[in-house]
This record gives C-alpha cells, structure tokens and sequence, in this order.
C-alpha cells in the first residue's frame, strides 16, 4: 500500500518526474540550435573557463578557484583513497573543524554528499569514496537559496532570472513517533525513509522529544527531501547590482545557478554574511520551476527560456574566441560523464 501512495504521489505532482520526460521540449529546441550552430556541443562555450561550461565532468574545485576566497567555504581538494592521515593534516592546517561537509569534486545531483560529524565519519567517507573528493568548511549560515544568474557576453551587466528557496528536511519531534513515524506523515519525507534507514540506523526507529528539531539532510537537494519554493520575488535591483559586481570577479562566468547560504535577504541584498556554496554551470536548472505551485506549462516556459539564454551566450561567446566541442570530444567527454555517474551510485 504504501508503494502504490508513494507512486500516486510521485505520478500527480510533475516536480519527480524523470528528467527525460520533462524536458521534452527541450530535446526539439536542443536539435534546433545543433542546427544553428552546427554543434552538438555548442553549450562549452556558454562559461569558457569552466570545463565543457559546466554541463559534465567539470571539477568544484577548480571552479572554486575562480571565485574570489571571501565568497566560499575553507575547501580542499584530496586523491581518491587518500590516507586518513593526511586528510586530517590538511584539515588541521586548514583550520577546518568538525563538523564538515564531503563530496565528490565531479558531483552529481548531491549523490555522496555527506556530513561528517567525527573522524570515524571521515574515515568511513574515505574507505568508501571511490573518486576525487572535497572536504569543506561547514558553512555558519542556516538558508539556502539557488540564484540563476545571466550575463550576455556583449552586455555591461547581467541578470538574475529567478531564486529558489530551499526547505530542508527538518523534522520536529512530539515525544510519541519515532523519525520514521514523522517521515511517513509527508510524503516528500516518506521517499527518503530508504536512504535515511542507511545513513541514520539507530536515529529511525528512536522517539523525537518534544519540540526537538532534527535537521535530517543540511544540504538542499531535491532529490534528498528539500522543498523548492520559488522565492524570485525578492530579487531587487539593488540584489542584481551587487550579483553584478560578484560575478564580474568570477572569470568567464556567464550562466548558472548559485547555491548560496545566506543569513537573510537585507543582508544578501548588500553582499553580506553569505557564502558560495557551489556555482553550476550549462546543466543548471532553473529550480525555481519546482515549487509545487507551478504548473507544467510553467516549468516548460522557463526551462525553454533559460536554454535560449545559453544558446545566445555560447553563440557570442563563440565569436568572441571561444569554441565549441568537436563531436568525438564531446562524446567522449559524455561516456566518461556516465562512467563517473557509475562509480558515484556505488558510494
């Protein structure tokens, strides 16, 4: 019974559709530009400084290193099966303390993203992380929001074209049902029930007290729980003049979405107490298009409208020196994408 609610539940509410069937459109306006551009991969223009622009195998860190330090957490970069011990001694040089956040330098939908509360944690990430992997600061601030910002390569100054917020999965506890018996009063919470019963075995079946809250996963990924809530409203000129002045220090940066956390909007609004949590480039979505409000003509319109931005960047950016992937590169660089995928589903 509860497989049949889920699946209902699933098939009535678009945002947990495959992504092969909702992007539909897209696929038709994708064929359209191959033929414009005479491309296949035109995207790799679209962020010339980030491998393919940010549509596959493009490494954090290596986008970390674009953007000014002030702007994200403490982050580095270590091997696949690298020693404890030398993790541990960059982090203590680092000054980077427990708890921290670890996931795959080449990411993939939040898969393997993990936080690490001890060193057993740490040790247990590094026996199982069979890829390249990052270790960062915790960030201090509670709110997430994705930020989708464009810059059109022949324009003084870009846009932002929408704001998710992101709701975590955050339970608060009544002192009579245990985590699980919480997670099955929301759906949205009960499709989590089979990764939570590995991550939190003994944390499942045990009584939330009373008003305590329990923050199950601190990182905002849909596929994880969180809620997108479409919080584009507060976008304000004085919040796309000081994006414009961020971005401008973010070599080649032209289109995607920003996953920030922030303490609040006035503050966010001046470029205060924030932190760049990850820039996404040619694959983002404009996640805003989730909010359950939305309807799928909505998400369609801005899907549509946001791959035409990046076909006019690219186009631009082309001409101005850039290129596009030949076809052997880019299908090449598509087989390592799914090999990548294959390893990181192992975590």
């Amino acid at each position: 019974m509860r497989s049949i609610r889920l699946f209902v539940h699933k098939l009535t509410n678009w945002e947990y559709w495959p992504y092969q069937v909702l992007y539909t459109p897209v696929y038709f306006q994708y064929l359209y530009y191959v033929v414009r551009t005479r491309s296949f991969f035109f995207f790799n223009a679209s962020n010339p400084t980030i491998k393919n622009g940010g549509f596959f195998m493009e490494s954090k860190k290596e986008i970390y290193d674009l953007i000014p330090q002030e702007y994200y957490p403490k982050t580095l970069l270590f091997k696949s099966k690298t020693e404890l011990n030398k993790v541990l001694k960059g982090i203590e040089e680092n000054e980077i303390k427990f708890p921290l956040i670890a996931k795959p330098d080449i990411g993939l939908r939040g898969t393997a993203v993990k936080k690490l509360n001890t060193i057993e944690d740490l040790k247990l990430y590094i026996k199982n992380a069979n890829f390249d992997f990052i270790i960062q600061d915790l960030i201090p601030y509670e709110n997430e929001i994705g930020l989708f910002y464009v810059k059109l390569p022949n324009k003084e100054k870009g846009i932002l074209t929408g704001i998710v917020a992101k709701e975590f999965l955050i339970l608060k506890g009544n002192g009579k049902n245990t985590v699980r018996e919480l997670l099955e009063k929301d759906p949205r919470f009960e499709l989590q029930i089979p990764a939570l019963e590995k991550e939190f075995p003994l944390l499942i079946d045990t009584i939330l007290e009373e008003n305590k809250n329990v923050n199950l996963v601190p990182y905002g990924n849909h596929c994880r729980g969180t809620k997108f809530v479409d919080a584009s409203h507060e976008i304000t000129p004085k919040m796309i003049e000081t994006f414009n002045e961020i971005c401008s220090k973010i070599d080649g940066f032209h289109f995607g979405r920003m996953d920030i956390m922030y303490n609040s909007y006035a503050d966010l609004e001046k470029g205060k107490n924030f932190q760049i949590v990850e820039i996404n480039g040619a694959i983002s979505e404009p996640t805003h298009i989730y909010d359950p409000k939305h309807s799928l003509l909505y998400g369609w319109k801005e899907l549509t409208r946001h791959f035409h931005y990046m076909y006019l960047i690219s186009k631009a950016n082309k001409k101005n020196g850039a290129k596009y992937l030949t076809f052997n590169e880019g299908v090449n660089e598509f087989k390592n994408h799914h090999k990548h995928y294959d390893k990181i589903l192992e975590f």
